[in-house]
């Protein structure tokens, strides 16, 4: 639109000084004794007009001048963070490319032209430390803690995710400990505070954290539900100390977790150690009606508590659904023999056998041929017990 009402203006000009020069008859004197010198008025304007753009043409050469240095220190200034930003570019696509080197040459440019001085020692620093190259790092950490414009919350999370790499456990949740006590909505800063006290084996707190983080972000629950059920199981081997105590710890657990195949084995497996075996057949009762897992159909004979027959009718239930089931058969075997059923002990191991041979179905079987005084049969299935493979 410029360009338009600049023409327009011009045009108008030149119209007007055509009609001047077309109608005007008038003159102008110029005196300098002895000198008399006359123009036209149309000659006077035009050359008017000739000395002010050759005045204005003079002004902007002299303005230019004048600020030539300041027009080559700015062409040097882009220059240089046009270079900059070319090596922070380059040292990016080689840390993604895994060219680690190459990457912390790059950003080692990058930060001598002062191109985002605090983040290129961060690249430099992650760049160093994944080729191993502990030294480098903590120099460009260290960069990058007095380098202008540096974000503390970013280089303390580098620094502490690098610890952790290194299985410094205890120093990097100092680090991220007071991180999150400064800022306790940062997610990421949970997930690695969560990494830590998970190195240092504090199962509860970790617990604790993971609460948080479904919090901050339900989202990732989904994510970290086998860390929380790596937390429980190790919780509760932790607190196996005595049965109160771990009857406490188990019942502040949430139902969902409690039918968790791994956390009713390691739950079960502490009750039994612990001489609680009807905590253990409840548990595994409970958790078998919403999970099925033959680690813990298996778990289910240990104790010949007096609830024997209580766990044969309800083996036998299972049976209806799963009928053939070598671990069911074989516990149903396991639990006849405590009530000295020898019949049906006999066919629950044959049926086990049938399905899959294993090792402890054979050695069951040998132990009850053993009662029975068919020391034949018994010898015969330890020899074949000791050539299967598979154990239960």
């Amino acid at each position: 639109m410029r360009w338009l009402i600049r023409f327009v203006i011009v045009f108008a000009l030149a119209v007007v000084l055509a009609l001047i020069a077309r109608y005007s008859d008038g003159y102008a004197l110029f005196v300098y004794p002895p000198y008399h010198i006359e123009v036209s008025i149309t000659v006077l304007v035009l050359g008017l007009l000739a000395a002010l753009f050759v005045l204005y043409g003079l002004v902007r050469a002299v303005s230019h001048t004048m600020q030539l240095p300041t027009y080559v220190a700015g062409f040097r200034r882009r220059r240089r963070e046009n270079r900059g930003h070319a090596a922070l570019r380059d040292a990016w696509e080689a840390f993604l490319e895994g060219r680690f080197a190459r990457s912390q040459k790059s950003a080692a440019r990058a930060y001598a032209l002062q191109s985002a001085p605090a983040l290129a020692a961060l690249l430099a620093a992650r760049s160093a430390h994944a080729l191993r190259d502990f030294a480098q790092r903590d120099e460009w950490l260290e960069r990058a803690e007095h380098a202008p414009g540096g974000s503390a919350s970013a280089r303390l999370s580098t620094q502490a995710e690098m610890l952790l790499d290194e299985q410094r456990y205890e120093e990097a949740r100092a680090i991220l400990r007071d991180m999150h006590a400064k800022g306790p909505k940062q997610v990421a800063t949970l997930r690695l505070l969560v990494r830590a006290e998970q190195g240092m084996e504090n199962w509860d707190e970790v617990l604790r954290l993971l609460r948080i983080l479904d919090k901050r972000d339900p989202s990732s629950r989904p994510l970290t539900r086998q860390l929380r059920i790596t937390a429980i199981v190790e919780n509760i081997r932790q607190k196996a100390l005595d049965v109160e105590t771990l009857r406490e710890f188990w019942k502040q657990l949430r139902s969902e977790y409690k039918t968790e195949p791994g956390v009713a084995t390691a739950a079960a497996q502490s009750f039994i150690r612990l001489g609680s075996c009807k905590d253990a057949h409840r548990i595994i009762a409970d958790a078998l009606e919403e999970n099925w897992s033959q680690e813990l159909v298996l778990l289910y004979s240990e104790c010949e508590a007096d609830d024997v027959l209580e766990r044969i009718e309800r083996c036998e239930r299972w049976l209806a659904a799963n009928p053939r089931d070598a671990a069911l058969l074989l516990t149903l075997g396991r639990l006849c023999t405590y009530r000295e059923l020898w019949g049906k002990a006999q066919s629950y191991f044959e049926a086990s056998l049938s399905q899959q041979p294993t090792r402890a179905a054979h050695r069951e079987l040998a132990r009850l041929c053993e009662r029975l005084g068919r020391e034949a049969d018994a010898d015969r299935h330890y020899r074949i017990a000791s050539d299967v493979a598979i154990p239960a």
